[in-house]
């Protein structure tokens, strides 16, 4: 008897501890676009040449939603330097004058890349210039900043050059139609407001908006209107709002589809007063040497730190897409700016892989961020409905305690529940929940993340 007793009142007990959070599938935010990676500067030739076991290991781990992190949106860079790099190697003598186009169908090994990207299923392709080329700057240089010929308060000797960068952009668009493959995003600068030996352009936000229209028109005329413009790559957040601000200000957002910003110098963390989506295009640990731990210390390249800072670009930020800087490096052990590493024979996931794969797997592209009301100690909550009709819960916990959490529902009735778990001992691994009454119940681990995918 005092067994039984004793029983009820655990479960009393859970049944008291658990939290509330209600999901409301017909008010809806945000839509979401996906979350991918970079191979440029040559690390897509490098997994190219990959053995076909690590090579094949790699791709799964990136792009695969049954054992890797089915990632949505891949990031090429448009080369600007020589022979090689760019596909207009040689000035044409000025702006006018007709250009020389070297195609040499592999593009740093960028198309086979996205030859296999695709072959998973990514639809998502930006294609992004980290610089014009070098004749067309103002420091003549392809690197160590300068800036664009022409755009607001910056001339030279040689003319003013944005009509032929904005040729030179949908050239590179053109080429990769000729190999099948829809560039569905464009952008024309990365870190404008930082400086580099390699290729690097730097641009206010009103210069930027003194060479979009440039750039949309040639779209346009060139039957490629369907191509998103995107703005700019800033370093980190602030500095996307103050350069957002200036394009809005210009009237030359409507032109743009996208805001893109990376999170070095911050974090994606508020929302950018914009119409248009958002999203940070290049994050990642640049200091640390390679690591697959999920949780140690809350370290910069540990799996739960990147899930968290996923979770508050999109709850807190708006973002409809987040990316990690490279996707598989090869005998790069001193460094964490990817997240599959090969060692030549094999390929061995990061934990900041499997963080991507918490929301990647399950909130696929065209999905629309749901509102939720309640909060939970330690704990971010996501809820998303899917294009085929199902919800996905994000449930990031980072706590040094277990939550009991009970989702309910407002405009939807799950008829089936899978809980996943991501910690230190699991890794997208299915997790006890219960369905009962139209509403889950689940505990969610101290330094975890849980996704719940729900039919109805």
């Amino acid at each position: 008897m005092w067994a039984t007793i004793f029983t009820l009142a655990s479960s009393l007990a859970l049944a008291f501890a658990q939290t509330q959070i209600t999901i409301n599938a017909g008010s809806t935010l945000q839509q979401m676009d996906g979350f991918g990676v970079s191979q440029a500067f040559g690390r897509a030739t490098e997994f190219k040449n990959l053995a076909a076991t690590p090579q094949k290991q790699g791709l799964d781990y990136l792009f695969s939603t049954t054992t890797g992190a089915g990632l949505t949106i891949i990031r090429n860079r448009i080369g600007s330097g020589g022979s090689g790099d760019s596909i207009e190697p040689n000035s044409p003598g000025s702006p006018s004058a007709t250009p020389n186009y070297v195609w040499d169908r592999n593009d740093a090994g960028q198309l086979w890349f996205t030859q296999q990207a695709i072959s998973y299923g990514v639809k998502t392709i930006y294609a992004d210039a980290w610089s014009a080329p070098g004749f067309m700057k103002t420091n003549g240089n392809q690197g160590n900043g300068g800036y664009l010929c022409g755009v607001t308060g910056q001339t030279c000797s040689s003319g003013d050059w944005r009509q032929a960068y904005a040729n030179f952009l949908v050239q590179y668009v053109k080429f990769y139609r000729q190999e099948n493959i829809n560039i569905t995003h464009l952008g024309f600068l990365n870190e404008p407001d930082f400086t580099t030996s390699y290729s690097s352009m730097l641009s206010s936000g009103a210069q930027a908006a003194s060479f979009i229209p440039t750039l949309y028109n040639t779209l346009q005329s060139n039957n490629l209107g369907s191509v998103g413009i995107t703005c700019c790559d800033s370093t980190g957040w602030p500095n996307q709002k103050t350069a957002t601000a200036a394009i809005i200000a210009a009237g030359a957002e409507k032109y743009l589809k996208v805001i893109t910003s990376h999170m070095y110098s911050g974090d994606p963390n508020s929302i950018i007063p914009t119409s248009l989506k958002t999203w940070e295009t290049e994050g990642a640990d640049l200091n640390s040497a390679w690591t697959t731990t999920w949780y140690s210390n809350g370290g910069p390249a540990e799996g739960l730190t990147w899930a968290s800072k996923i979770a508050t670009g999109i709850l807190s930020a708006n973002l409809s897409a987040y990316l990690y800087w490279e996707g598989v490096e090869v005998n790069q052990q001193q460094a964490s700016s990817y997240l599959v590493l090969s060692n030549g024979s094999t390929a061995t996931p990061s934990g900041r892989l499997w963080a991507f794969a918490m929301w990647s797997r399950f909130v696929r592209p065209g999905a629309f961020r749901l509102s939720t009301s309640g909060t939970v100690s330690g704990v971010s909550i996501g809820a998303f409905k899917n294009t085929d009709g199902s919800l996905a819960a994000v449930l990031t916990n980072t706590g040094s305690s277990a939550q009991n959490i009970r989702l309910a529902f407002s405009g939807f009735t799950p008829s089936a529940s899978t809980a996943y778990l991501t910690d230190n001992t699991h890794t997208v691994a299915t997790t006890p929940s219960t369905l009962s009454g139209g509403a889950v119940t689940i505990s969610i681990p101290a330094h975890s993340v849980v996704t719940v995918r729900l039919t109805s």
